[in-house]
């Protein structure tokens, strides 16, 4: 299994905090069945910069560890960029770390809103030939009380990624809730781990995926396992038309 979304590297932002966090979460990833993970520091959050070169040092670093110890994980390069305007700057000037180097890019909301210009931002990269993929728009507040602002997102070619801890209620009834619409509404093509730790924002990979297989069946759970492979091969993901959340199903959330 490959997990596309974790804080797997030492000392550079709230996840792992020093190299032996990062090995007790790498074994724990293996323990869940994980033997590929892209380690997405947070970039420009406004707490944390981790421009691609220093990303790329690391993934090294850790990877030569990992064989040191024995331990059966491959870590791929990756960035879990804030939102902000001067992105395509970045990306030209060689700061910005798309996920295993493919041409796929993480896209972070701040939790409470989304900023103004985000779907012209979203439409300019997908010019330049980037894919952007929204990180657990089911734990943003404004999404969860617009969902038709995601579905024109998703709609005009942006894809998505939700939390594995969502899904399992680790975030609470109405993120599980929100997060289960976005499934059945073909909004979401990814399910990662969002890991920083190994005890209160741990894996939960496994957990999430018999969730998934027990309440969607073994369709749903080969197509996010699927996308994840191809999205490390560097190919075009699996989609499913989008449809709309009917705010009537919303409305039990708040």
């Amino acid at each position: 299994m490959i997990d596309i979304h974790c804080h797997i590297l030492p000392g550079i932002d709230d996840g792992a905090q020093n190299l032996y966090d990062s090995l007790d979460m790498a074994k724990q990833a293996v323990s869940q069945g994980i033997d590929t993970i892209i380690a997405t520091p947070h970039h420009m959050n406004g707490r944390y910069e981790n421009r691609k070169a220093d990303i790329m040092e690391k993934v090294q670093e850790l990877n030569k560890r990992l064989t040191e110890e024995q331990i059966d994980l491959t870590i791929l390069p990756g960035q879990e960029n804030r939102i902000f305007g001067e992105i395509l700057e970045g990306y030209e000037k060689g700061e910005i770390q798309t996920l295993a180097d493919s041409s796929y890019v993480f896209i972070e909301f701040p939790t409470g809103h989304v900023p103004h210009y985000a779907e012209t931002l979203l439409y300019d990269l997908q010019v330049k030939g980037l894919m952007p993929i929204i990180v657990h728009p089911e734990r943003n507040s404004e999404l969860m009380q617009n969902p038709d602002r995601l579905y024109e997102m998703v709609n005009s070619g942006t894809a998505t990624q939700i939390t594995a801890a969502s899904l399992t209620g680790a975030f609470g009834k109405k993120i599980k809730k929100f997060g289960e619409q976005l499934i059945e509404a073909n909004l979401t093509h990814f399910l990662a781990s969002d890991a920083h730790n190994v005890k209160n924002r741990a894996f939960k990979m496994e957990e999430a995926v018999e969730e998934v297989e027990k309440k969607y069946g073994t369709d749903m759970l080969y197509f996010f396992t699927e996308n994840a492979e191809l999205l490390v091969n560097g190919q075009n993901i699996y989609r499913e038309v989008p449809q709309p959340i009917k705010q009537k199903k919303l409305f039990g959330l708040f």
